[in-house]
């Protein structure tokens, strides 16, 4: 998917990243160190490292990071660091991250409470949490069905038919407090979460 994934997700999601960035950039601060687990291709890593002092940007793609890397490249920014790993990397060191961005990437993992407890003890004391998830499940379609069948034989990943209420309940007994959530897309909706960690 990482060759075409840019153009894909831009032709359909432009408006949707644009909200996602300019609303994170309220609780990012110039001296944040911020963790972007699963950066993907670096579409909304690259637009908000100028407001942080370092992001440190994780991706199991190595495609992915390529690209990524090379954008930033281009773009002269020598403030993120990407790295091929997963959220439970050893380089990665408890109560170290100021801000901890999750953009599209929750309804893939099948151990979300696990990945929670981790992203809470990466976290420094009162650190922020922000998310944007699709909620699936939110209402049942012909293509929901469809790819629960796709998903159930393996053809494609494992994804989970969030509910908006039951993505925020995970959250909150996941240790984080929410302080502001927005739609920012119609459908499926874009649910955007941002948490503090209690």
């Amino acid at each position: 998917m990482s060759k075409n994934y840019d153009s894909q997700v831009n032709s359909k999601y432009a408006q949707t990243y644009d909200k996602t960035v300019r609303i994170t950039k309220k609780y990012l601060k110039h001296t944040d160190v911020v963790l972007d687990y699963a950066c993907g291709t670096g579409i909304t890593t690259i637009e908000l490292s100028e407001d942080v002092k370092k992001v440190c940007a994780i991706d199991i793609s190595e495609d992915m990071i390529s690209i990524a890397r090379n954008k930033s490249k281009k773009n002269g920014i020598s403030n993120i660091e990407f790295d091929v790993a997963d959220i439970y990397n050893e380089k990665l060191k408890k109560n170290s991250f100021d801000v901890i961005m999750a953009f599209n990437i929750l309804y893939f993992i099948k151990d979300i409470d696990k990945v929670l407890n981790r992203i809470n003890e990466l976290l420094k004391p009162n650190g922020i949490f922000i998310s944007a998830t699709d909620c699936l499940g939110q209402k049942k379609t012909f293509i929901t069905v469809i790819q629960s069948l796709l998903s159930k034989i393996g053809a494609i990943p494992y994804i989970r038919k969030f509910k908006i209420s039951e993505l925020r309940e995970i959250i909150e007994v996941g240790k984080f407090s929410i302080m502001e959530t927005h739609n920012l897309y119609d459908y499926p909706p874009n649910y955007y979460i941002v948490a503090r960690k209690k």
